[in-house]
């Protein structure tokens, strides 16, 4: 990325020396201002336009560019040219953030962390965007813009709503997976160097034969996991609203450069229909002991943006950026994201946001035949903008991306198909019976501090009974605990 010269005379956006940057004109000395004074108008203009909308969700975060470098080979599960050698190196940007706090948030809070890595392959951008959490709250994009509205600022109090939150949660039994897993002691981070990633969804892989494999990603932090309890987070999150991004910038800065070990489950596509757990959904795991996890690489961190609004703040990662030898999967969420991210990014930054430095391919070129629109570069010359044509442009290659999946059925508001252990509770329980006696006590005072503040008993009597449905033990000791401190 080009920089601007910070040596000869200041000048106007359109390059015109500026004579006085200390003073505007008036209509003499202490007389009103003047129309025909373009430096204040254009400073005051751009001025009240610097801020783009921040993101609905993941609006607080930080990035920073890397490498990943492949560690097995994994040719027999995908064609990705990217993995296709041991030894071979992909230049990546990774965006870190919170989920439901605004631009101005903390970073200390007990929110799921984004995880979203752009890889800068020679067929083109790779998006991989997940979380710190390998399971969500929902299994459906339909009803994302309601959790995300229980998540936000109440429309009459202006504030966040422990009604709101509950009462989605109690009424979505699907939550109570994820719930465990944010009011456990991994809901705090300490830093975004301590701790891990997921893609989260199951994504398709293919080979050159055209076989077929669902994956799920994991990125295991090498810096080991370090987590804050509510108390440290509260007072940090006071004293250090930017705790988080401090710690990754300044790591890099003293060349300690964080690194992840990169992972995938596996799972042969034929496998899918009869697995114990619906391998769509994003509210279940894969156990390792049904899918251990398999190292294929690893991530590095070593340099920092050199401008957090044009490179951390502009930057967009979109789950249908796919490449050849890796695709979509049937989960709902997944395939909603396909939509909503993309449009997200065109109606915050812009129809051309793919064309800026940082959101552009760097060992390819993009082809395309779009055209105009805000901040349209004209980088396509005299070029025809369709195809077919005769004219010698960019084509279609007729090679897919990924495989097609069999349908059957008809069209209509469908569950997902349910398989032989799928509910809401069984991995939920099972997280709960995984922890030490340590871990379950701060995670029942996480739950209880919160759910103690809900309004309404029936609401809270329903939270607590879809943990009793996870497990007895869980939901006995959280009732008496949010018993104890509402009276």
């Amino acid at each position: 990325m080009s920089v601007e010269s910070t040596t000869g005379p200041l000048t106007t956006e359109a390059g015109a020396p500026v004579a006085d940057n200390q003073n505007s004109e008036t209509a003499g000395i202490g007389g009103p201002g003047l129309i025909q004074d373009q430096l204040l108008i254009e400073k005051l203009a751009h001025f009240n336009r610097e801020r783009i909308p921040e993101r609905i969700v993941h609006a607080r975060g930080a990035g920073a560019y890397g490498t990943f470098t492949v560690t097995a080979d994994v040719t027999p599960y995908t064609r990705a040219a990217f993995l296709s050698e041991v030894g071979k190196q992909t230049e990546v940007f990774l965006r870190f953030s919170t989920v439901a706090g605004s631009l101005g948030a903390a970073d200390a809070v007990r929110d799921p962390r984004g995880f979203a890595l752009k890889f800068y392959t020679e067929e083109g951008n790779y998006d991989l965007v997940g979380n710190n959490t390998p399971v969500f709250f929902i299994k459906d994009a339909i009803k994302f813009p309601d959790f995300i509205h229980t998540q936000k600022r109440d429309p009459y109090t202006g504030s966040q709503e422990a009604d709101n939150v509950w009462d989605f949660w109690g009424l979505s039994p699907e939550a109570t997976h994820q719930v465990t897993w944010l009011f456990g002691d991994r809901g705090i981070p300490a830093s975004y160097r301590h701790m891990d990633g997921f893609g989260s969804h199951t994504f398709q892989w293919n080979n050159a034969a055209g076989e077929v494999f669902w994956v799920k990603y994991h990125f295991k932090t090498d810096q080991g996991i370090k987590n804050l309890t509510q108390a440290e987070a509260n007072k940090l999150a006071g004293e250090d609203p930017d705790s988080h991004q401090r710690d990754l910038r300044e790591s890099i800065e003293r060349g300690e450069f964080p690194t992840w070990t990169v992972g995938v489950q596996i799972m042969p596509a034929a496998e899918a229909a009869t697995y114990r757990f619906n391998p769509f959904d994003l509210t279940k795991v894969w156990p390792h002991a049904d899918y251990p996890v398999i190292e294929i690489g690893k991530l590095e961190l070593n340099r920092n943006p050199e401008n957090i609004f044009a490179e951390v703040e502009q930057s967009v990662f979109s789950p249908h950026h796919f490449v050849p030898g890796i695709g979509p999967s049937p989960d709902k969420m997944l395939q909603g994201r396909l939509f909503a991210y993309g449009d997200a990014h065109r109606y915050r930054v812009g129809i051309n946001a793919d064309h800026l430095p940082v959101n552009r391919p760097r060992a390819t070129e993009a082809r395309s035949h779009g055209r105009d629109g805000a901040l349209y570069d004209g980088r396509h010359g005299r070029q025809k903008n369709y195809e077919p044509n005769s004219f010698g442009g960019p084509a279609q290659t007729g090679l897919p991306l990924w495989q097609p999946a069999a349908v059957t059925g008809s069209t209509g508001e469908q569950a997902a198909p349910s398989h032989a252990e799928d509910d809401d509770f069984v991995q939920a329980g099972n997280l709960y019976r995984l922890m030490t006696e340590d871990e379950k006590e701060r995670l029942i005072d996480n739950l209880a501090g919160f759910l103690a503040k809900v309004s309404r008993d029936d609401i809270a009597e329903r939270a607590i009974e879809n943990f009793r449905k996870a497990d007895a033990d869980y939901g006995k000791r959280l009732q008496v605990a949010v018993q104890a401190l509402r009276g």
